[in-house]
């Protein structure tokens, strides 16, 4: 594998933030895919109380290089105040999916369907 790949999950307080985290990252080529998982139950610490809420899950498949820029577009467009972001290394895999992620997450030229629908 030439390329380093990872997962990047973050969860939110809603399915429509969570979907659209998803559409942006994917639209900004990001990301390869963005799968939505929820709601999920979640147990935490927060401000000196355990808390418990309902979630949603947002799994990002992306190049390793490509963190950075998903990881601010995920504190930009997040209503927590510390979003989970956290990104765990992809150790192998299907070569024709991280092929896929390479092709999907390249910089470059946007799409002219995306282009298409932010007009809209």
């Amino acid at each position: 594998m030439a390329h380093a790949y990872v997962q990047v999950t973050t969860t939110t307080d809603s399915r429509a933030e969570a979907a659209e985290l998803a559409r942006s990252a994917v639209a900004e080529r990001l990301a390869a895919c963005a799968q939505l998982v929820g709601p999920v139950a979640s147990t935490y610490w927060w401000e000196g109380e355990i808390e418990s809420a309902e979630e949603w899950m947002v799994l990002f498949k992306t190049s390793a290089d490509r963190f950075d820029e998903l990881a601010s577009l995920i504190i930009e467009g997040h209503s927590y105040d510390s979003p989970e972001i956290i990104a765990t290394p992809v150790v192998a895999g299907s070569m024709d999916y991280l092929a896929w992620i390479t092709e999907q997450t390249e910089p470059g030229e946007r799409d002219e369907a995306v282009e298409d629908d932010e007009r809209d």
